[in-house]
């Protein structure tokens, strides 16, 4: 994969790294079937192009691609950088992004990383591994290649002297690593080796031949350093040697190897440890400075050295998680050019420095309520990268929650339930994980878990009262809101999404939606319809209340809806009838003492209450001072003693209203006839009657009227003798009859001065018959049973009849005075 694919390299690289593919495969899958969740590992080269196949895990993992598919299956790391790419719907896995081993792994081998192929529903964890091998992409490279390397020679100097030079760095490995170094031919210096005990090389350039300044004072050569890779590559840097006068002796130093160790995390400027060398030299040849070579890492920046005492001091941050040693070349120089070099090594001591990282690999977040114990709801990966006891590491739940924690590979944690859950107790959970190494003093570090418990619909909706009760008054509009029902649900979400449902009932034989509406969401009650009290006084409905769940749960409630009273009639007189072609009159003899019980005016309301409490009201009279009216009885009496100076006729109007807000009334004319005999009432209301309707002739007027009065008499005998004989005519007679009869009684209350309160304490029938010629009516009532009345009709040709009642079919008389002494008069005028 570095070269094309006609290349015979490639092709030989190709056919070897198979055959070890192959073999590795063979262990690998040994040494699998015994490993607790599935671990496989894989070999490939680096650089490898983005979306090349690293291998079929799904077939190596035995699992199929419906499994993948199903579980979710997806690679989780413990970094940022996702090197591969899981294929669910092959099953394979492929580069994801460009793999440098060197910046993976940098000189360590073999070179791997690892990650874990996470499924669910069951939750499942595999670990896959996949070694990187290196390619020869690196060159080898001398520090400060640009720059020549400077060395400074004595003339003097023996032959066999040696100069450090500087090495090469390959960040290849193995048979790709820097492999040899040439110098460019000359005469003066050869090249020799050395091998470090880590494996890596350094070079020196040995005097072979004495130098003379004056014939070549500066000499200009090349150092070649070549690696062992197919294709070869080289790096290159010059030397530049000077030819310095006479120094016999180089520095030496008095240890070949220096060795101390260092705590990480050491404090900058602290001292660690001095080298010495000397020189024998004399005066400026024998002035010795120290310096730190360049080396293999980063060495140099962490320590540096007194270039005059020769102390190495910490000058940079010391982590042992990133180099666990250090090995450092420092030189002694003269002023003579001369060199000496030695070797520090210094061991890093692990410090607890680092908590442990939580890192979450999956979370189920809501869970279930009905969720049994047991069930895994989070996988956790917490990694110390500190050694031995300090990196290992112990895992708790904070609090007494329902949760345990259990460990599965290697630093994973598996956080599972230990109990039932009820969302309606506790609906969320804040669950805090604490991670502490082993330590001393331990280090920690937490993480925290917000899980939510999902809803199951396990309760019924439950209304706020065990009944309700509604008022609205009547003559209402239509979609009028009576009331609201509300129930609460403990579940959540669509479970505790109530509905509200009528329950179909019948009132007065019509379905209960004729007459309300219930909105299903807010549950508002409306009516349909305007309300009428007196038709309908209150209606029991059910409600329903149903939540959203699968199935659902409901729970019903009684609302009783009381349909109020308003003053929306009028009273209604019932007595005196309003008649529009007769004149009827309440006859009073001149005799009559004072509180002589003139009429009653008898009037009903349909409304109840307050709305049916009548007063009665003399709004105009002809003489006030003569006559009054009952505030609640609306018993119509002397004032004083009648006297003949007083008129015959006599025009009474009573207003009767009723108590409500506003008050509603109606009006009556009561007419009067102050007269001890019959023909002196004739002769007043003749003329009365003529002036106010007829212009009639009186001579024929008064004929007509002695007919009547004849003919009364006659009938007076008749209705005497045959009263109790054929009583049930009476009554037909009054049901025949035209008028505007209304059969309804007004209640009784008590009368507020002491007789009642309400319409009437005792409730009169009044009877008046008429001549059975008479096309318009046969019969009429008005006025108080024990009252005298007289009825004139000026269209009449002048009969008339008097009929003495002795009973009052509504209620009992006043008194039993009123019944023996008083009489009732009608007259008839046609």
């Amino acid at each position: 994969m570095m070269a094309t694919r006609g290349s015979f390299t490639y092709a030989r690289w190709r056919l070897f790294y198979g055959v070890r593919r192959q073999i590795g495969l063979l262990v690998l899958l040994f040494y699998a079937l015994n490993m607790v969740g599935g671990q496989i590992r894989y070999s490939i080269p680096e650089e490898m192009k983005k979306g090349s196949v690293i291998g079929n895990v799904a077939q190596d993992l035995g699992l199929d691609l419906k499994r993948l598919r199903s579980g979710r299956a997806r690679i989780v790391t413990g970094g940022n950088i996702h090197y591969t790419e899981l294929k669910t719907d092959k099953g394979i896995l492929v580069v994801n992004e460009r793999i440098d081993r060197e910046q993976l792994c940098g000189d360590v081998t073999p070179c791997s990383f690892s990650f874990e192929v996470i499924l669910e529903n069951p939750i499942e964890l595999h670990r896959i591994t996949v070694e990187v091998l290196d390619i020869n992409d690196h060159a080898p490279v001398f520090p400060n290649k640009d720059t020549p390397i400077n060395i400074d020679i004595s003339e003097s100097a023996a032959v066999g002297v040696q100069f450090q030079l500087q090495t090469a760095e390959d960040l290849d490995v193995g048979q790709n690593s820097l492999k040899d170094y040439i110098l460019s031919p000359n005469e003066n210096f050869i090249l020799k080796q050395h091998a470090n005990p880590d494996g890596s090389k350094y070079v020196e350039i040995v005097l072979q031949k004495p130098l003379d300044r004056e014939r070549h004072p500066h000499l200009s050569l090349k150092l070649i350093a070549v690696d062992g890779g197919t294709p070869q590559r080289s790096g290159t840097v010059n030397i530049d040697v000077t030819v310095l006068d006479a120094n016999d002796n180089a520095p030496v130093f008095n240890q070949s190897v220096y060795k101390a160790s260092v705590m990480e995390n050491t404090a900058k400027g602290t001292r660690i440890i001095t080298v010495n060398a000397t020189d024998a030299d004399s005066g400026l040849y024998g002035v010795i400075t120290y310096s730190l070579s360049k080396t293999k890492g980063n060495a140099v920046d962490v320590f540096s050295i007194d270039d005059h005492t020769g102390t190495v001091s910490v000058s940079g941050q010391i982590d042992y998680e990133k180099d666990r040693k250090f090995e450092v070349r420092v030189e002694a120089k003269d002023q003579g050019g001369l060199t000496g070099s030695s070797k520090i090594t210094l061991d890093v001591f692990d410090v607890n420095d680092n908590a442990p990282i939580i890192n979450i690999m999956s979370f189920s977040s809501p869970l279930s309520e009905d969720a049994p114990p047991g069930t895994t709801v989070a996988v956790l990966n917490i990694k110390d990268a500190d050694s031995e006891n300090n990196g290992e590491i112990k895992c708790s739940i904070n609090g007494k929650l329902p949760f345990k924690i259990e460990s599965s590979l290697t630093n994973y944690y598996n956080l599972i339930t230990d109990q039932h859950f009820d969302r309606e107790s506790v609906s969320e959970y804040n669950i805090t994980i604490t991670a502490t190494d082993l330590g001393s003093p331990s280090l920690s570090s937490s993480t925290q878990l917000h899980l939510k418990i999902s809803d199951v619909n396990d309760n019924a909706p439950i209304f706020n009262q065990i009944s309700y009760s509604a008022y609205i008054t009547e003559n209402n509009s239509p979609g009028f809101s009576i009331f609201a029902v509300s129930a609460r649900d403990s579940d959540w979400n669509q479970n505790a999404r109530i509905s509200y449902l009528l329950e179909d009932t019948q009132v007065s034989g019509s379905p209960i939606s004729t007459y309300v509406s219930l909105n299903s969401e807010t549950g508002v009650l409306s009516a349909v319809r305007s309300f009428d009290y007196e038709q309908i006084k209150q209606l029991q409905l059910v409600v329903k209340a149903q939540d959203g769940g699968s199935p659902p749960l409901s729970s019903n409630v009684t609302v009783k809806v009381l349909i109020q009273d308003q003053n929306d009639n009028p009273p209604q007189v019932l007595y005196p009838v309003q008649t529009g072609g007769s004149l009827v009159a309440e006859l009073v003899p001149r005799s009559a003492d004072v509180g002589y019980l003139v009429t009653k005016v008898v009037a009903v309301d349909v409304d109840s209450g307050q709305n049916a409490w009548l007063s009665y009201k003399l709004q105009k009279a002809t003489d006030r001072a003569l006559f009054e009216v009952g505030l609640q009885n609306g018993e119509i009496r002397t004032i004083r003693q009648v006297t003949d100076k007083d008129a015959v006729k006599q025009r009474l109007t009573v207003i009767v209203e009723d108590n409500g807000q506003p008050s509603r009334s109606a009006t009556v004319i009561v007419n009067v006839a102050v007269a001890d005999s019959f023909p002196e009432v004739l002769s007043e209301f003749t003329d009365f009657t003529q002036d106010k309707e007829y212009n009639d002739n009186l001579t024929f007027f008064l004929v007509l009227a002695l007919a009547v009065v004849s003919f009364l008499f006659i009938t007076c005998l008749v209705v005497i003798i045959s009263v109790k004989i054929y009583r049930w005519r009476q009554s037909r007679v009054m049901y025949s009859s035209n008028l505007p009869v209304i059969p309804y009684y007004p209640p009784r209350y008590s009368d507020t001065l002491g007789t009642g309160t309400g319409t009437l304490q005792h409730v009169y029938n009044y009877e008046v018959c008429r001549t059975t010629d008479s096309r318009k009516s046969d019969c009429k009532f008005s006025g108080a049973g024990s009252q005298n009345v007289l009825i004139m009709d000026p269209s009449s040709t002048g009969t008339m009849q008097r009929i003495q009642s002795e009973r009052s079919i509504l209620d009992e008389p006043d008194s039993p005075l009123e019944v023996r002494n008083n009489t009732r008069r009608v007259y008839s005028f046609r």
